[in-house]
């Protein structure tokens, strides 16, 4: 789904100058168990916390919740509102570090932040860092923390 957050355009010239430039957010959605139950059928992880809403009621969380996983997927949107132009290629180099602070429960609102906290010169191109976040309305701890590297290749 699209998100009404508007993208930022720049060159890999200009990408050295985004450090501290914030993503999003992107709108509020809604997670639902059909969602959980199709991830949990991808991944073969039936967890009961996941995929169980009565036996899950009686769990720490007090009902499902999505896999940590999934929420971690869930910031694909909000990091690429970063556009860079010029670039003959941009990939999802990886992470340095992911956390998962809150759960994010079924029937829960979440949107995607980030910001950008690095940009560096690599052989061919340029790395991106940038700190991105699952944030749960209602929720004084986000879903999830994940530390993002992107590459941009001319």
């Amino acid at each position: 789904m699209e998100s009404a957050a508007e993208a930022i355009v720049t060159d890999m010239a200009g990408l050295a100058q985004m450090a501290g430039v914030s993503l999003g957010p992107t709108d509020w959605e809604v997670m639902t168990q059909e969602q959980v139950n199709e991830f949990a059928d991808l991944t073969g992880d039936h967890n009961f916390i996941h995929v169980d809403p009565e036996r899950a009621q009686a769990s720490p969380f007090g009902g499902t919740v999505a896999h940590g996983f999934f929420s971690l997927s869930l910031l694909a949107p909000v990091t690429q509102l970063l556009i860079v132009s010029d670039a003959a290629a941009s990939i999802n180099y990886g992470m340095d570090k992911v956390r998962f602070p809150a759960p994010l429960p079924v029937g829960a609102r979440y949107r995607g932040t980030a910001e950008i906290t690095e940009v560096t010169e690599i052989k061919g191109g340029v790395q991106a860092s940038a700190v991105a976040k699952l944030e749960v309305e209602g929720s004084e701890r986000p879903a999830v923390v994940a530390e993002c590297v992107f590459r941009y290749y001319s």
